[in-house]
């Protein structure tokens, strides 16, 4: 049996960041510098994907930072505004053979996981369950610990697994448990090296 462990962000989707704070900036009516600050320079992201705080304390942190209140329904609309599935990913993952196992990890926390179905309703439907979080082990890319965390969730053996990131760092990480990696680049190399993965 082969397994394919995709990243989600720069992978299957195009998530713009510039577009996510300006679609809550203006929800909340802060600028948005203010709220990129709050998200990128609080540190609540990072505490987020690491699996440090859980999705209504990352609420509570980023409305403290903007001295108002952020709903779950405001944060998962400008998520899903600036998240863009990729069709060719999608069909790809959807037509691997039955040999082949797929799931997601991302660096994200407990809030995207629980709202994905909103956010990117065809990835739900593709992954379902297998699409996991880091927040939800304790650690974040390239932290060697979350691969072997998710890698045992699944049952899956790092040998036997090909896990595919757009950031040279993060699929180091995953070496270094004894996956196999890909950095990705485009879908022609990527379609290669799934082949090539599968035929060995």
């Amino acid at each position: 049996m082969r397994h394919v462990l995709f990243d989600m962000d720069g992978v299957l989707v195009d998530y713009d960041p510039g577009i996510r704070v300006a679609h809550l900036a203006a929800a909340l009516d802060r600028s948005p510098d203010s709220v990129h600050a709050a998200i990128y320079d609080s540190g609540i992201e990072d505490d987020s994907d690491a699996g440090r705080i859980d999705a209504d304390e990352y609420l509570r942190r980023l409305g403290a930072a903007l001295d108002t209140s952020v709903s779950c329904a405001q944060w998962t609309a400008a998520r899903r505004e600036a998240t863009r599935v990729r069709p060719w990913a999608i069909a790809l993952a959807s037509s691997l053979p039955p040999r082949a196992d797929t799931a997601i990890l991302t660096n994200n926390g407990e809030i995207l996981a629980r709202q994905l179905p909103t956010i990117a309703p065809a990835l739900a439907a593709v992954f379902g369950a297998r699409a996991l979080v880091a927040g939800q082990f304790g650690a974040a890319k390239p932290d060697p610990a979350v691969f072997e965390s998710a890698a045992r969730h699944l049952g899956w053996r790092p040998a036997d697994t090909l896990f595919i990131d757009d950031t040279v760092g993060h699929v180091e990480g995953a070496k270094r448990v004894g996956m196999h990696g890909h950095h990705f680049r485009s879908e022609a190399l990527l379609r290669d090296e799934i082949q090539r993965f599968l035929t060995r």
